[in-house]
């Protein structure tokens, strides 16, 4: 139990951080901090302040005095608690994993109570709901409500929803975008609002529309390979150009199958060139991503995966809620950072898990009509080209989850969970995950398609240029471009004397200033 009634708390310092404002924490920080829940503290945090403002920061929602839940010391624990939980709803969201610790914290009948404090008021509503969609178990002595309004689960000013299924139990719509066992959320930011207002999708579609369909086919065939090659340089690899080939081939069909397990133990197998030393298949032991102390091997890690022996329930609750997606109006970018970001969270292979990873956002985008005009979207490639942001936005989940996580160190220097950790895996806010999504979709749609296309188009003028003034074959052709490309623009004197000792220096030249002016003038 906390130690007083009261959950709001006063501090300079809350958790690490310095607070901004004077005032109190509260809401769902008040509760984690006051019954010492074993989850990572929400973003941002809410605080009353004792001055009349209100905004808000990545890590701070500063609310004025007038908002305070007010759980004075002559309240019982459980009425105090449906105070800050009626702020958190209202100015919140919902926080599924919070719902989840608050389950096994308190009893059936605590649990009652709570619900009972305003029996037939939406909050009392959405909170006897929540308790009983994520255990399962319908609170004894709550009987069905019959003569209120249906009011909605989720707040659509606060967080993205679908369009709900009606309980006629508490006379709510659940419009959660997942099942029990997969439910990941986001919520609404101006930041994703102008994304999607701006409708990039649109965007891409008119672009791509203008031109030449031959370029554009070859741009295709170009970004495949380019957005293979990324996919494996994220992971710190350089494959073959045969491997990175049949990967890119696997990419291109993205969308075309369903998602279920099998698709995704084929995935594996394509994107695994050998299975000498890797166990194949869905993990049948621990997993994390790090190092090895040099010395004593001891594991480090930067992120713990799924117990193996939840993936399971936790792929039947991804694919589940997949479904789910697809089957609503849930935006495109929205729909692809929900599962890929879940999948790579629980990290279901030994390898491979990250290529497939970025392969759903692929898969995603073209189930939901996104890509399209039958060029390949190359987001691994933006990716690469933010990785470091990439890998921030990687550890703003795996790195606090770090802290409530019990393992120990195995034999082969792998490790072994030793808590229940499920819910971590399929209960948290994949607001940031959308936001570099959008962000790496848009630098797709601005500059790595457009720079493609302009390439071969640039590459083109050259080589009519080269064909008209020089009858050079295509060979030759793709030989001094790249030899130009490599140079700055410049034939160095080996390749002037050696492989295009036919040109006179007036030509070459000629040459490389025609090179500069339809590759570089014309950006």
């Amino acid at each position: 139990m906390a130690n007083s009634t009261h959950f709001s708390h006063n501090a300079p310092v809350f958790h690490g951080r310095n607070i901004p404002e004077e005032g109190f924490i509260v809401g769902y920080a008040a509760i984690i901090h006051g019954l010492s829940l074993q989850l990572p503290m929400p973003k941002p945090i809410a605080l009353v302040c004792n001055q009349n403002k209100k905004y808000q920061t990545d890590e701070w929602q500063v609310f004025p005095k007038s908002y305070s839940p007010n759980d004075n010391e002559q309240l019982s624990e459980i009425d105090a608690l449906y105070r800050h939980l009626v702020f958190a709803l209202k100015y919140e969201g919902i926080n599924l994993l919070f719902f989840k610790f608050l389950t096994k914290y308190y009893t059936i009948n605590q649990l009652t109570e709570l619900v009972n404090i305003e029996p037939t008021g939406q909050y009392s509503r959405k909170i006897w709901f929540l308790l009983e969609w994520i255990t399962g178990i319908p609170l004894p002595e709550k009987e069905d409500l019959l003569k209120k309004s249906y009011v909605p689960l989720l707040d659509d000013k606060l967080q993205y929803t679908i369009k709900g299924i009606k309980s006629s139990r508490h006379l709510i719509i659940n419009n959660l975008s997942g099942t029990p066992d997969f439910c990941p959320l986001i919520r609404k930011t101006p930041k994703l609002e102008e994304y999607i207002a701006a409708d990039l999708a649109q965007q891409k579609n008119s672009y791509l529309k203008s031109i030449n369909k031959d370029i554009l086919q070859r741009a295709s065939a170009f970004l495949l390979l380019k957005d293979s090659k990324a996919s494996f340089s994220i992971e710190g690899e350089s494959p073959k150009s045969q491997r990175a080939a049949r990967w890119g081939q696997a990419i291109g069909q993205a969308g075309l199958n369903d998602l279920n397990k099998e698709e995704l133990l084929r995935l594996q197998q394509v994107v695994i060139a050998s299975s000498r030393f890797v166990d194949m298949g869905f993990r049948q032991k621990g997993g994390f991503v790090g190092e090895h102390d040099r010395t004593t091997g001891e594991p480090i890690p930067d992120h713990i995966s799924a117990r193996w022996k939840d993936l399971d329930q936790l792929i039947n609750g991804l694919i589940a809620t997949s479904n789910q997606l697809l089957e609503s109006e849930t935006d495109a970018v929205l729909t692809a950072a929900i599962i890929a970001f879940g999948f790579v969270f629980m990290h279901p292979f030994e390898d491979g898990n990250g290529r497939i990873h970025r392969y759903l956002i692929h898969h995603f985008l073209a189930k939901k009509k996104f890509s399209q005009q039958g060029i390949i979207f190359p987001v691994s490639a933006s990716i690469l080209n933010h990785i470091d942001d990439y890998r921030k936005v990687l550890e703003s989940y795996s790195r606090p989850l770090l802290d409530y996580i019990e393992w120990k160190e195995l034999k082969d220097h792998n490790i072994e969970v030793l808590n229940k950790t499920i819910d971590y895996y399929r209960y948290f806010d994949a607001t940031k995950q959308a936001e570099f999504l959008y962000d790496c979709v848009l630098d797709t749609i601005e500059h790595i398609i457009p720079n493609e296309i302009n390439y071969l188009t640039y590459y083109d003028q050259f080589k009519r240029y080269l064909e008209d003034k020089f009858d050079m074959p295509d060979k030759l052709v793709a030989l001094i471009v790249r030899f130009l490309e490599q140079n700055e623009g410049r034939l160095s004197k080996r390749v002037r004397n050696k492989e295009f000792g036919a040109l006179t220096n007036k030509e070459v030249v000629e040459i490389e200033d025609n090179y500069n002016t339809i590759f570089y003038n014309n950006k």
